[in-house]
């Protein structure tokens, strides 16, 4: 199981939470901030961003990376958040 991050900019509230529900799809989830997700899949990052683009439209971005070995924050969603990035990522 691999850790990526999405990061996406959507202009309609109603596709961000359409978009959030299809993250919410995969076996692990992380909420980083508004605009920027974690994901544990065995899809690759193509596969991914097919998979999400269901809930967006053609103004919308989406960017999906394969998570690397180093990583740091600030200000995340809560302890919760801290301790699965820390984990995973």
């Amino acid at each position: 199981m691999t850790t990526y991050i999405v990061t996406f900019e959507v202009n309609d509230i109603s596709r961000q939470n359409a978009l959030e529900e299809k993250l919410q799809e995969y076996k692990g989830y992380c909420p980083i901030h508004d605009n920027c997700w974690a994901v544990l899949s065995d899809q690759n990052p193509t596969e991914i961003r097919d998979f999400l683009d269901e809930a967006l439209s053609e103004s919308d971005r989406i960017f999906v990376i394969r998570s690397g070995t180093h990583s740091a924050w600030r200000n995340t969603y809560g302890e919760k958040n801290n301790e699965w990035l820390k984990e995973k990522l």
